[in-house]
């Protein structure tokens, strides 16, 4: 996407929010006692404004130093200075942070707050031109994509599947990677649950070395499961991730924990996954992402945006996954988190395993929010403006 006209910022507000949770949401490397949320919202000279999300999940004081990151280390990026497009923001901030991220060795917070602010400076465009993002980005985006439901510890999933397929959704992914053999036994309860055309899919979040991960996706697979996530870490050796191509039954997926156009291409050189999964957060943000996506379609595989965090991001995720097309699913956290939106929200924009995208009118185009942190404040905790 081009803009049209010279992006001034001449503010910007970041507001941090936590959601207390009664039950933790477990992964195989660590829990999240409460959900975090880090909502960005930049001003340009002109008076039109943009909403981006930044990373936040982990570590478990990463909320609160995004926001500092972004006002205090990057200010003097950001106020009184022109971008003629989000993507030329995108690649300005990346370089002007490069030292700063190399003296800290801070690469992630960095990249983090960069992916939200690119989001921030996309949403901001497409609002000003009073179109969707997703419109702004490829004029024949569809209206609706394929989505799953995520979040799934394998020891809820006999509650959650069905309360996810009450929701609309059809597609589902359990988190595995705690304990082998229950695990395996718990996976079988999963398939047995499903229902007509039902997809299960697997998380391990990087739990497993070679030989576990082969032992244990050899063990289960299925033509039901879709794919196996993070089975052993991003950064294993290439002989591992080769090993597990060759020998796994069941499709490998990951991506969420690669960064930079040089690193997405390495892995699709490589062939490392059949699913691609960039996280708008994470990095790159929609220009990144969106790359990204376009870069792994032409190559044969499926991209499927990794989002678990906040309403923004989620937005954002599906605004690209529609712009991106493709066979890819949307990524939806179905654990209790109103930073993403109630589930009677959730309900009614889940149709037939697909979500709706808003239709971008009035003052919700864009990202198609209009004011995403209405009734959030209860929650937050941190309050910083540039």
């Amino acid at each position: 996407m081009t803009a049209t006209t010279e992006i001034t910022i001449t503010g910007a507000q970041v507001e941090v929010y936590r959601h207390p949770v009664s039950h933790p949401v477990a992964t195989s490397f660590g829990v999240m006692r409460d959900r975090p949320a880090v909502f960005l919202r930049l001003e340009a000279a002109d008076g039109a404004f943009g909403w981006g999300e930044i990373f936040a999940n982990w570590p478990a004081a990463g909320a609160e130093h995004r926001a500092r990151l972004l006002i205090e280390d990057m200010g003097d990026l950001l106020k009184g200075q022109s971008f003629a497009s989000p993507e030329a923001g995108f690649e300005s901030l990346t370089r002007a942070t490069h030292i700063r991220a190399l003296q800290s060795g801070e690469w992630g917070p960095f990249r983090q707050v960069i992916a939200g602010i690119d989001t921030a400076l996309h949403d901001l465009v497409a609002r000003r031109a009073g179109r969707p993002l997703r419109q702004m980005l490829c004029d024949s985006a569809a209206d609706a994509v394929p989505a799953y439901a995520s979040g799934i510890a394998i020891r809820d999933a006999a509650r959650m599947i069905p309360e996810a397929r009450a929701l609309g959704f059809q597609r589902f992914k359990v988190k595995v990677g705690f304990d082998d053999d229950a695990d395996r036994a718990r996976l079988a309860e999963c398939l047995d649950m499903l229902e007509g055309d039902e997809i299960l899919m697997m998380d391990a979040n990087q739990a497993w070395d070679r030989t576990r991960a082969l032992r244990f996706i050899n063990a289960v697979a299925d033509p039901r499961i879709g794919w196996i996530e993070e089975p052993i870490p991003a950064d294993a050796p290439e002989a591992d991730w080769q090993a597990l191509r060759e020998a796994s039954e069941i499709p490998l997926a990951g991506g969420e924990n690669l960064a930079g156009f040089d690193g997405f291409a390495e892995a699709l050189a490589r062939r490392q996954f059949t699913f691609y999964q960039p996280d708008v957060a994470k990095w790159g943000g929609v220009t990144g992402c969106l790359r990204v996506a376009r870069d792994v379609l032409g190559a044969g595989a499926t991209y499927c945006p990794h989002f678990l965090g906040g309403l923004v991001g989620l937005q954002a995720s599906a605004e690209l996954l529609a712009a991106a097309g493709g066979p890819g699913w949307l990524e939806i956290d179905v654990n209790p988190n109103p930073l993403r939106g109630e589930d009677d929200w959730l309900a009614a924009r889940m149709q037939a395993g697909d979500f709706l995208l808003s239709d971008g009118t009035g003052t919700a185009s864009g990202l198609g929010l209009d004011s995403p942190c209405d009734g959030f404040g209860r929650m937050r905790t941190l309050t910083l403006t540039l």
